[in-house]
C-alpha cells in the first residue's frame, strides 16, 4: 500500500463539476447496467460477463489482467472455501488506472459478478435476465447484487474524466467471481499482489455503511436409512425422518449463538443475527420405498472473532451428539463442507477512509452516513482480514435480491455514483488529464 499524504479538501467548483457529470452521464450508465445483467452470470457460467467487463475496462485505457482462479494457489490459505465445482470459467478481471506521477492514495473499486440462482422463472413477473426500468426501479437477476455497484465503480471513474480531471494515484477497478459461495475469488486477487490504502464495494446497502457482518460456513449433512417395502415400514429406517433429527439438533446450536449476541459487539441490538438456513434436501429413491439416504445443505452464520475451526468443531461436535436421538438409528451423520468457511469481521470506526466517505456522502445525498450490522456474507471479510485494509462496504438500496423480481433503485444508484466519484476525488486527490 502507498499511504501517500491526504490530497487537499476538494473546491466546491470541482465538487459541482463532477456530480453534473455524474448526471449528464446516468442514462449511459443505466444503459451499461442493463447490459451487464443481461449476461446470466450464474455459478460456472461468469466469463461471458467478464469478458464484457474487460473491454469496457480496456476502452478506458486500463491496464489490463484477466486470469482463471487456480485452486491450488489458494488452498492453503485460511481465508479459503472448499470447492466443489469446475472452475474452469472462474476468471477474476482486474483494470488498473495508474497515473504518471501519484499524488494521492491509492484504491481497490471491488465487485462481485456472479448471481445466485433465479428460482423457477415462471415466479418472476417477467424474465429475470430482461433488465425492465419501472417506476424508477431496475429489475432483474443481479440488477442490484451487484451489477449496479459495478457499473457505479466505472461510471464514477469516468464522471471525474468528463468533469476534467484525473486521479491522482492508482486505482484496481476489480470484477470477482464466487462472492456468493465460496470468497475465493476476492482471495485470489488479494493473493495475485492488488492491495491499496482503501477499498469500497458497493453492495446493495441502503445507502449505509456496513459496520459489521458474520462470517458463513456451507456443508452437506447426509444420513442412512434402512430401506424396505413400505408395507413393512417398521423394518426399514426412514433416512428422511433422521435427516429432520440432525436439523433439530443444529437448531438448538442457532439458538444457543443468538443467545449469546449481547457478547458481541454490534450485535448487541440484533434478536436472531445467527441464521442457519436449510437451502436444499434430497433423498430417498422410491415413493413405495423407505428412504435409505437423505441429504441437505447448511448455510450457518458465525460472529466476528470465532474462527471458521471453532464454529465447525462445534457443528461437528451437535451432530455427533446427535445419535442419541433414536431417529437416527445409531449411526452419526457425514458432514461435508462445500464452499463458504469464512470468518466476520468489524470495520474499526475513525479510518480516514470512512471519515472520507462520510464528506462525501454529506454532500452527494445531503444528509448524514448510517451504518449498521448485517447477518450476511461480504467479501470485505477479505480485504479486512487477511489485507488490513480499510474496506467500505456501502451502495444502493434495492428489494428481493436473491428473490423472485430483484431489484435495484435508481435514484439510490445516481447518489451512491456521485459518493464514489467523491470519493475518488477526494482520496486519491486530482490532477490534470495526461
Amino acid at each position: 500500500m502507498d499511504n501517500a499524504t491526504a490530497p487537499a479538501a476538494l473546491t466546491s467548483e470541482q465538487i459541482r463539476r463532477i456530480l453534473q457529470a455524474v448526471d449528464e452521464r446516468f442514462d449511459a450508465q443505466l444503459a451499461f447496467t442493463q447490459d451487464l445483467v443481461r449476461f446470466p452470470s450464474l455459478r460456472e457460467q461468469e466469463h461471458t460477463a467478464q469478458d464484457f467487463l474487460y473491454e469496457a475496462m480496456r476502452q478506458r485505457g486500463f491496464a489490463m489482467d484477466r486470469w482463471k482462479i487456480d485452486v491450488e494457489d489458494i488452498r492453503s490459505h485460511p481465508g479459503f472455501g472448499p470447492v466443489t465445482v469446475s472452475y474452469e470459467n472462474a476468471y477474476n478481471v482486474v483494470g488498473t488506472y495508474r497515473p504518471e506521477v501519484q499524488t494521492g492514495r491509492s484504491l481497490i473499486l471491488n465487485g462481485h459478478i456472479d448471481v445466485v440462482p433465479t428460482g423457477p422463472q415462471e415466479m418472476w413477473s417477467r424474465s429475470p435476465w430482461d433488465p425492465a426500468i419501472i417506476d424508477g426501479w431496475m429489475y432483474g437477476r443481479g440488477a442490484a447484487d451487484m451489477k449496479a455497484g459495478l457499473a457505479a465503480n466505472l461510471y464514477a471513474y469516468d464522471a471525474l474524466r468528463a468533469a476534467g480531471y484525473a486521479p491522482g494515484a492508482p486505482i484496481h477497478f476489480q470484477s470477482v467471481v464466487e462472492e456468493e459461495c465460496t470468497g475465493n475469488g476476492a482471495l485470489a486477487a488479494l493473493l495475485r499482489g492488488y492491495k491499496a490504502d482503501a477499498v469500497i464495494i458497493p453492495e446493495p446497502e441502503e445507502n449505509m455503511l456496513v459496520r459489521a457482518n458474520v462470517g458463513v460456513l456451507w456443508f452437506k449433512v447426509r444420513v442412512q436409512g434402512h430401506p424396505t417395502h413400505t408395507r413393512e415400514m417398521a423394518n426399514g429406517f426412514n433416512a428422511i425422518d433422521a435427516a429432520y433429527a440432525a436439523i433439530e439438533a443444529l437448531r438448538r446450536v442457532e439458538a444457543k449463538w443468538n443467545g449469546q449476541h449481547h457478547c458481541h459487539r454490534h450485535f448487541e441490538h440484533l434478536d436472531h443475527p445467527i441464521n442457519f438456513n436449510i437451502g436444499k434436501i434430497v433423498g430417498g429413491d422410491w415413493p413405495s420405498t423407505v428412504p435409505p439416504w437423505c441429504e441437505f445443505d447448511v448455510r450457518a452464520a458465525i460472529y466476528p472473532g470465532t474462527t471458521a475451526d471453532e464454529a465447525r468443531a462445534e457443528i461437528d461436535a451437535c451432530l455427533r451428539d446427535a445419535v442419541s436421538d433414536p431417529r437416527l438409528g445409531g449411526t452419526p451423520p457425514q458432514v461435508t463442507y462445500t464452499g463458504f468457511y469464512a470468518e466476520g469481521y468489524v470495520l474499526e470506526e475513525g479510518s480516514d477512509a470512512e471519515n472520507t466517505l462520510r464528506d462525501c456522502h454529506r454532500q452527494a445525498f445531503q444528509s448524514e452516513l448510517q451504518s449498521f450490522t448485517t447477518p450476511g456474507y461480504l467479501d470485505a471479510r477479505v480485504f479486512v482480514i487477511y489485507g488490513d485494509m480499510p474496506t467500505l462496504v456501502y451502495g444502493p438500496k434495492s428489494l428481493d435480491i436473491h428473490g423472485f423480481d430483484e431489484r435495484v433503485h435508481l435514484e439510490s444508484v445516481r447518489l451512491i455514483t456521485k459518493t464514489i466519484a467523491l470519493f475518488i476525488a477526494q482520496w486519491c486527490g486530482l490532477q490534470a488529464p495526461a
